[in-house]
């Protein structure tokens, strides 16, 4: 179905409305490669960053109103899709999911509280004709033994080091969801990792949040007795996805990825899918058990192809919405020009990760069947 446009008819101002419908038709021209993947054998999974969705404690946004069709517009080409900062007020999400249309549906987290949680939620998008909940969902608690340790250095008096360890859970709490879709059952989990600093007890922090989330899925399917196998003997799949904030691919943060047995699909392994200069913090990772398993596409998307483009034209038409000044304290961030005002300004509108994407078969069909005529012939 076609998404819900007619809230399209209240914006006011004619500038504006022709605008979004013009760029929408140009998004769908965009994304029809996409749309033409759309089977009832595959499935499209997301991952998303929706930066800050939709708080403006930043002091960059709030987002206009057609930038929700164009979010909405960029969800749709997928079935299922994973979002990241999400905040405490839903009512931004509950406007998105109106625009996407009565067959879609959400889960969402409640907030990370603290400092490190920075209030945010993680929540699933899904089109309720293609993917089903399957009733189980949890936010994942570590147990003792697999707390994340992390270590502070201060100094006494006399300047002597003082190493102070400190055990605890995520910053953000990962959330697991089982899904079907097809004939695939899956358990999906998205993350939202810490970051910290680039170096020292931070990154430290970091890679051990990534290697304890690895190492508690492996442990839980590799302890799977027969009372969570399917009927044909199968232990839970497992696909984990997200804000991963790793670094390069020969990084130590993606070693601890692509530990325990876990692996990125080759369609979006190491620089298949980004551009130079474009971070790898998102990853998609699986550890399935089933044989029938089969990743036959994957990328990434190019948010400001036709939204929010880098063209004097657009700076233009935005001006007066940008900020006058960047509140920003780092000068190593802070946005020194207003064009390098509207460039940051444009990622709190659409983010400043672009989705990545795999496409899953999903029909077994043929593989039942065999089954079924080997037990005929024995």
């Amino acid at each position: 179905m076609a998404l819900n446009y007619t809230g399209l008819k209240r914006i006011r101002d004619k500038a504006t409305r022709q605008r979004c419908s013009e760029r929408l038709i140009a998004i769908r021209k965009s994304l029809r490669p996409m749309r033409d993947r759309k089977s009832e054998s595959s499935l499209l999974l997301a991952t998303w960053n929706i930066r800050d969705f939709d708080s403006n404690k930043f002091k960059f946004g709030p987002r206009l109103p057609e930038t929700f069709y164009y979010l909405a517009e960029m969800i749709s080409a997928f079935d299922l899709v994973a979002l990241q900062e999400v905040n405490r007020d839903l009512e931004p999400l509950r406007k998105l999911m109106k625009i996407l249309g009565r067959e879609w549906d959400y889960i969402v987290t409640d907030v990370t509280e603290g400092r490190g949680g920075n209030q945010e939620r993680m929540a699933f998008v899904f089109n309720t004709e293609k993917v089903w909940f399957r009733k189980i969902a949890g936010e994942i608690v570590l147990p003792d033994g697999q707390l994340i340790v992390s270590t502070s250095t201060k100094k006494d008096d006399d300047g002597n080091a003082i190493v102070t360890e400190k055990k605890q859970q995520f910053a953000r709490s990962p959330f697991l969801v089982a899904f079907q879709s097809g004939w695939f059952k899956f358990s999906l989990c998205t993350v939202h990792i810490y970051f910290g600093k680039s170096s020292g007890e931070q990154l430290k922090r970091r890679i051990a949040e990534i290697k304890e989330l690895m190492s508690f899925f492996a442990k839980r399917q590799d302890d799977d007795n027969k009372q969570t196998t399917d009927n044909l003997g199968s232990v839970e799949n497992y696909v984990l996805l997200g804000d991963f904030n790793v670094v390069s691919p020969e990084h130590k943060t993606m070693q601890a990825l692509q530990s325990e047995g876990f692996k990125v699909p080759a369609a979006i392994d190491g620089k298949k899918v980004r551009g130079e200069g474009e971070h790898f913090y998102d990853q998609i990772a699986v550890r399935v058990k089933d044989p029938r398993f089969k990743v036959v596409g994957g990328g990434m998307l190019d948010m400001f192809k036709d939204v929010f483009r880098d063209t004097a034209a657009d700076r233009k038409i935005y001006a007066s919405n940008v900020p006058k000044k960047d509140a920003e304290k780092n000068p190593k961030y802070k946005a020194k020009d207003a064009e390098a005002r509207y460039k940051k300004w444009r990622t709190w509108q659409m983010s400043d990760h672009d989705p990545l994407w795999i496409e899953i078969d999903t029909d077994f069909s043929d593989h039942y069947l065999k089954e079924i005529g080997k037990e005929a012939s024995a």
